[in-house]
């Protein structure tokens, strides 16, 4: 029976803590919007110590910042912080890409295995849908089949720490674009949807196309980072989601 119990406490923890983070990344839950664990607990009609342990554990990820006197808040991140993510995303990758490509040629058995082809069939439906999504300007479709393509893509690395890092990057990365992309109209003219073009990339063990395709990413990342840090008016300040 004890048993039982943590593991649905466990799991009710998990369930409040991606409901939370979800309503964070539709932008239900703007930044600095401060709230308490009783107010959470209310809302979802538990006790507080799963959603205390879910709270603290969006914390340790990044997207909250905890106040002992006031409770909890969505954290705010700034054009630098945006930066600073793409960066450490585009040094990661591309130690990854190195890695692999090393280990794992054109021919190899590892690059060519069962289970490694199996993945690639469920990454490149997701990224089927992520391109769809991008090019129709549905930001919430778009980003729930983008962090499980990248999630999935990165499971096919073989270690989950890297995974885990990657995928707490790209939640921060979407946490920071939401309020600034649901004001821009024109977002879906530039959306990257290049998701389909790094499967086949990858499928061919294309070394030079699979950083061909993430340079052009990253590099759109860092343009869209310029404009936002141009259109501030405020120097020293972030800028405004809505300006």
């Amino acid at each position: 029976m004890r048993a039982s119990g943590a593991v649905t406490r466990s799991t009710l923890r998990q369930q409040i803590a991606d409901a939370l983070r979800d309503e964070v990344l539709a932008g239900r839950l703007q930044p600095r919007r401060e709230f308490t664990v009783k107010q959470i607990a209310e809302q979802y009609g538990v006790s507080a110590t799963p959603v205390r342990e879910a709270l603290f554990d969006l914390s340790a990820q990044g997207l909250l910042e905890s106040d002992q006197h006031r409770g909890f808040r969505v954290r705010e991140f700034t054009v630098a912080d945006y930066r600073a993510m793409v960066e450490a995303r585009t040094l990661v990758i591309d130690g990854v890409i190195r890695s692999v490509f090393q280990g794992y040629g054109p021919g190899r058995s590892a690059v060519r295995s069962a289970v490694y082809q199996d993945g690639l069939v469920s990454v490149r439906r997701r990224a089927q849908e992520a391109a769809r999504a991008a090019q129709g300007g549905d930001l919430d479709i778009l980003i729930g089949y983008d962090l499980r393509f990248w999630r999935e893509l990165g499971t096919l690395v073989g270690n989950e720490y890297i995974s885990d890092f990657l995928h707490w990057l790209r939640v921060q990365a979407w946490v920071f674009a939401v309020p600034y992309l649901r004001h821009d109209a024109s977002a879906r003219d530039w959306l990257w949807h290049g998701h389909p073009e790094l499967v086949a990339a990858i499928t061919l063990c294309d070394e030079g196309a699979v950083r061909v395709v993430m340079e052009s990413y990253n590099a759109l990342s860092l343009s869209w980072a310029d404009r936002l840090a141009d259109a501030n008016r405020v120097p020293g300040r972030p800028c405004s989601p809505a300006g």
